[in-house]
């Protein structure tokens, strides 16, 4: 009996029948981010989606967004768990987009590995469509890409892209910010998915597995590690929808810390003073500190230390700001005032400005921590 001949793409490595059962085990998830604007199903290969609703618009704008989740993958892959990792990549994208006040549509991703392993992928995917689903984001499509001899076996790199849209009389941004205003600082879940180079390096140098207890968070150090980023969307849409003049602008903490990322929202000519002892780091930033042998405030470029999110916000309104964001499962507190003219001698500290190439307004943290619950 005649053997079928061997696909050559196979003898170089790459398995296309794993690729088709990986869409397989994922689709029921991802159709659950589909509502009736999705046209097409899963597997086509462009996504659809019906933006008739955009005629409803005075002025529509589309914002859009992309990102990874960074070395973080590289703890998941070292404890074989990946079922978080696509609620991160979601934060890191997906919540960009909200800053300028925009609602998401829909998302697409990308994983490349050097080796499909199906399950794996689906389980990357459901974390995706997991963040999808609480972000109210459709996963209207993705790819992935087996690369034998360029990544290992085991590793693969995550990215996404995401669009919203904002009518253009309600972005939010750093002309609408005014002295005075309050700063209020909303609490993240951990590390969310910045620093782990940082992070990284000072496990592997305490000859730490990631498989090992750590008594300091009653788990493994790979699943304390692992902990998914907060999304903030949806409870800042509905914020936004509360008080649609009362929130002036927003910040994602992400990478270059707390202090950057504020001075990238406020106008030139307007500084901030982010009082350190509002709030009180949580054990992981504290611990993985001593283990480097670092102070938390050399680690403020880095780690978010506790604050994933920044409200730039009228003064008569942010005490409902805070109530709200609350109710909806957020610590919200305030961090700050908005000040205008010069800045004040450094001698409390650095002023961040000019962040990621905007010539915005400056900010410092002053002061000293509060202390561990």
């Amino acid at each position: 009996m005649a053997q079928s001949p061997q696909n050559p793409y196979s003898s170089a490595g790459v398995d296309t029948a794993a690729g088709d059962l990986a869409v397989e085990l994922m689709k029921s998830a991802v159709r659950r981010t589909h509502g009736p604007e999705v046209l097409g199903g899963v597997g086509g290969f462009a996504g659809l989606f019906d933006a008739s609703a955009l005629l409803g618009y005075t002025k529509p704008l589309l914002a859009t967004s992309t990102d990874g989740v960074g070395t973080k993958v590289a703890i998941a892959q070292a404890i074989d768990k990946h079922d978080t990792i696509g609620q991160d990549l979601v934060g890191m994208v997906v919540d960009d987009i909200v800053v300028v006040g925009a609602k998401p549509l829909f998302m697409t991703d990308y994983i490349a590995c050097g080796k499909v392993f199906p399950e794996r992928i689906a389980d990357i995917v459901r974390g995706i469509a997991t963040g999808c689903e609480l972000t109210g984001t459709a996963l209207v499509g993705g790819e992935t890409a087996e690369h034998p001899g360029l990544l290992g076996v085991n590793d693969y790199d995550v990215a996404g892209a995401a669009t919203g849209i904002v009518e253009a009389g309600a972005v939010l941004g750093a002309e609408r910010v005014q002295p005075g205003d309050v700063v209020l600082a909303l609490a993240s879940s951990g590390l969310h998915s910045n620093g782990y180079s940082l992070v990284r390096h000072i496990v592997s140098r305490a000859g730490i597995t990631y498989g090992s207890d750590a008594s300091d968070f009653g788990r493994t150090w790979g699943e304390e590690l692992l902990e998914p980023t907060r999304l903030y969307t949806l409870p800042l849409l509905r914020l936004l929808d509360a008080s649609p003049s009362g929130i002036h602008s927003l910040s994602h903490v992400t990478g270059g810390g707390i202090a950057a990322n504020l001075a990238r929202v406020l106008p030139v000519g307007t500084w901030v003073d982010l009082d350190r002892s509002t709030w009180s780091p949580a054990p992981v930033f504290r611990v993985l500190a001593d283990l480097g042998d670092l102070t938390l405030e050399s680690t403020e470029g880095t780690w978010n230390l506790g604050i994933g999110f920044l409200a730039v916000v009228s003064p008569d309104q942010a005490a409902a700001a805070i109530s709200a964001l609350r109710a909806d499962g957020i610590e919200t507190w305030q961090v700050g005032v908005v000040q205008g003219g010069p800045t004040p001698a450094d001698d409390l500290g650095h002023f961040e400005q000019g962040a990621k190439g905007v010539d915005g307004g400056a900010v410092r943290l002053v002061g000293s921590y509060a202390a561990s619950a």
